[in-house]
């Protein structure tokens, strides 16, 4: 079983629900989505909001080994993302010798504000987080304190793992729109990091044909097609 967990955010839920159905979709192995809603982790994620975080799940990721019993593996994405390919590539990629298998950006963030109008913040190893394959065992200084008292620095910036625990993986597993150029070929995963198009004052950002034509197929298996502008001025509301 391929375990994927989703960061939720009920700002952008219509996006928490493309994405997992784009993976459903393209996936050859049996695949467990689970959210990653805050306020269903109180019992071992207590930590509050802070005015920094941009998403209900900035750090609340983190706890995910001390949630799983470090035990398995998982794959860790935010919700503003599109999958391309079948997910099992991603998964069979998982080393005993690894911790974690991520994207090690390294760029400037091309403005200093991002979706919702939140401050937008460079600092190294940025978005390296928003898509992992973690090897839960060997996570283990991710604990229930050290989560939910740690800076977030320290957390995004993978000060609990050793450098040589970290597996690059491609660019094209995390493919931050609007930030890199549009010119790569075969990407497999897609990031909306700056505002995706499930929100109006974002509709035209680059690749948004293919989120819009992964929800209209969403609506459209869902037996519901009549409701798809429905939907989707709704979620619009949210910004």
């Amino acid at each position: 079983m391929i375990r994927v967990f989703i960061g939720y955010d009920a700002t952008e839920s219509v996006a928490y629900h493309v994405l997992a159905h784009s993976i459903m979709r393209r996936a050859s192995e049996p695949v467990s989505i689970t959210p990653v809603r805050r306020s269903t982790l109180r019992h071992i994620f207590w930590r509050e909001r802070d005015p920094s975080e941009s998403t209900d799940f900035s750090l609340s990721r983190f706890i995910l080994p001390a949630l799983c019993d470090y035990s398995g593996y998982g794959i860790f994405m935010d919700s503003d993302m599109l999958c391309l390919t079948d997910i099992t590539e991603l998964w069979n990629q998982r080393d005993p010798d690894i911790a974690v298998h991520c994207v090690k950006h390294d760029y400037t963030p091309s403005t200093d504000i991002k979706m919702l109008g939140a401050r937008q913040s460079a600092y190294p190893c940025k978005n390296w987080s928003s898509m992992m394959l973690m090897n839960f065992s060997r996570c283990r200084e991710l604990t229930r304190s050290y989560v939910n008292n740690a800076h977030p620095s320290e957390l995004h910036q993978f000060r609990w793992v050793e450098p040589h625990e970290i597996a690059e993986l491609p660019l094209e597993w995390n493919w931050l729109v609007g930030e890199y150029a549009n010119t790569r070929q075969n990407l497999k995963m897609l990031h909306w990091t700056l505002g995706g198009p499930w929100w109006r004052a974002y509709a035209d950002t680059p690749f948004s044909p293919l989120w819009r034509d992964e929800f209209e197929n969403m609506m459209d298996e869902s037996g519901q097609p009549d409701l798809k502008d429905e939907v989707l001025n709704a979620a619009q509301r949210n910004y």
